[in-house]
């Protein structure tokens, strides 16, 4: 784990408060799906707040994400609010997408999101031709485009990844390899060591870092950034992590082994931060207490909110509507 006491306390605290939003928001999220207040179905992110929340961090208020069927984590860690995205979830015609995204299509472009790209790969494309899109504006922004270790074998990352590369394009590609597309793993889907290990055959730098530890997710992202930013870019990040949760609300993970899932959950990344934070000599458990009181309030506040949020009307049906 990353040395904690490197960075101020109200960062580190931030960063804190921000994955446990993230862990939070899935848990209630979880429970509402469960008792049917959702319509469609959703992709959860417990275990992975750390490669959003890092990612996030290293990233400026006008650089931009591409997210996927997995959305909820990268959507809290750009900015949106969890009232925004509940009431999305719920279908309210106040929601980030006007109810009209649902789970795995939030997105808020005044937050630097686009509607996150259900299909796997699918965003990866859409990554390269945001990044010309700055280039030909001459703007000194960031595309970080998230994608899952499965998408590692689309053919959508090859054509993304090479034309980024061939143009010299700012975006970040970022693997969570969260060990299992579905069910398959990772492993069993290329004979490369590792999925950075990829970025060799297109010419750019790869690197692999801890998922589970934000501040090396931090650091990893902003030297790749920066890389970007200075027209030395693209860069593949591959951020070893871990998914808690089912692909879906449906799987019940029989494919992890139980050592497996023990071993991940002894090293989820909130507790292990909570640790890192707590060798501090200015942050105590009152202090990690009082951010997990704040986080269940907010929570709490925009449940209740959401639930009352109005719904599209008939007459919204084709607004909004461009094809």
């Amino acid at each position: 784990m990353t040395d904690a006491t490197r960075y101020p306390r109200e960062f580190v605290l931030g960063l804190y408060e921000r994955m446990l939003l993230i862990r939070e928001f899935e848990e209630q999220v979880k429970f509402l799906f469960l008792e049917g207040a959702m319509p469609g179905t959703i992709h959860q992110c417990q275990g992975q707040e750390a490669t959003a929340v890092g990612v996030c961090s290293a990233l400026t208020h006008d650089d931009y994400i591409l997210s996927t069927h997995r959305p909820h984590g990268h959507a809290l860690a750009k900015g949106l609010t969890p009232l925004e995205l509940l009431i999305e979830l719920f279908g309210g015609a106040t929601g980030c997408c006007k109810g009209k995204g649902g789970s795995m299509h939030v997105g808020n472009l005044a937050r630097g999101m686009l509607p996150a790209i259900a299909i796997v790969g699918g965003n990866i494309p859409v990554a390269a031709g945001m990044g010309l899109a700055i280039r030909m504006q001459k703007r000194a922004q960031v595309v970080a485009c998230f994608f899952g270790d499965g998408a590692t074998s689309e053919g959508a990352f090859h054509e993304g990844v090479n034309l980024a590369a061939i143009w010299n394009l700012p975006v970040l590609f970022v693997c969570e390899n969260n060990h299992y597309g579905a069910s398959t793993h990772y492993t069993k889907i290329t004979r490369l060591k590792t999925m950075a290990d990829r970025a060799a055959g297109y010419g750019i730098r790869g690197e692999r870092a801890n998922g589970n530890d934000v501040l090396a997710v931090h650091e990893a992202a902003r030297r790749a950034a920066t890389e970007c930013r200075a027209g030395q870019g693209p860069v593949l990040l591959e951020l070893m992590t871990y998914r808690l949760t089912g692909h879906s609300r449906r799987d019940p993970c029989q494919y992890q082994p139980k050592e497996e899932r023990q071993a991940a959950l002894r090293n989820e990344p909130i507790g292990a931060f909570a640790r890192a934070l707590l060798a501090r000599p200015d942050v105590a458990e009152a202090d990690l207490e009082a951010v997990r009181s704040r986080v269940e309030r907010q929570i709490r506040e925009a449940v209740e909110q959401a639930r009352q949020a109005p719904k599209p009307t008939a007459q919204d049906v084709l607004t909004d509507v461009y094809a």
